[in-house]
């Protein structure tokens, strides 16, 4: 977090994952799961004002540190749950445009946010035009397997893009029509008009990046 401006993207991955508004660009309901130091949270709260925010984080000595990140209080649209993230999505009480999945352990994405039942319950509390957004260490043991099962669950409506920073890759999956990196560039205008200038002064070449240097991974055959 940049001390003197707390709501900025200052990690390039997450300026990267924020690339689910090409996608979504005026979303309704995130659930964001994993809160860190709430960089994202943060920057969604702020810029998206009509967006209610869900953020699913387990450990509680996490949430006891809101206050120090200058993460914002809970109000009628942003809230911070201590709970399991694949218990909640598999049983949430409404459907999302988009969910963040941003969860990690000292080993790496822990098993219940990366196995086949947790993707494919993301596609199913997704909206019919939503989209799951993940943040994949490539040098982790369990990233292949993941976004073998990413694309299973999405019958290979997968755009992936890696952060040239931190062996971060970014997944973005889609419930609905397939989205190729090329129909991703044409979506920038919609963000640009969307997002206030020093929001999209952050995002312009982040999301250029992905519609220039995403892999579209094709179909998947569900039955596998």
């Amino acid at each position: 977090m940049l001390i003197e401006r707390p709501d900025d993207l200052a990690v390039a991955y997450t300026r990267l994952m924020m690339g689910f508004l090409l996608f979504s660009p005026k979303p309704r309901n995130i659930a964001m799961i994993g809160l860190g130091g709430g960089s994202m949270a943060k920057f969604c709260y702020r810029y998206l004002p009509e967006t209610r925010i869900q953020v699913l984080e387990i450990n509680p000595y996490v949430i006891a540190l809101r206050n120090e990140f200058k993460i914002p209080p809970d109000d009628h649209r942003f809230n911070v749950r201590k709970e399991d993230a694949a218990d909640y999505i598999r049983t949430a009480p409404y459907r999302f445009d988009v969910i963040v999945a941003d969860g990690f352990d000292a080993h790496g994405v822990p098993p219940g946010l990366c196995s086949q039942s947790f993707y494919d319950d993301c596609q199913a509390m997704l909206e019919p035009e939503g989209v799951l957004v993940a943040n994949l260490h490539s040098g982790n043991q369990s990233f292949s397997a993941s976004m073998t099962r990413i694309a299973k669950s999405f019958s290979g409506h997968v755009v992936a893009v890696d952060d040239l920073e931190s062996n971060n890759v970014i997944a973005f999956a889609s419930k609905g029509k397939t989205r190729t990196p090329r129909m991703l560039l044409e979506s920038l205008e919609l963000c640009r008009e969307a997002l206030p200038p020093e929001a999209w002064s952050q995002l312009e070449s982040s999301f250029t990046r992905i519609g220039e240097f995403g892999e579209y991974l094709g179909h998947a055959d569900r039955s596998k």
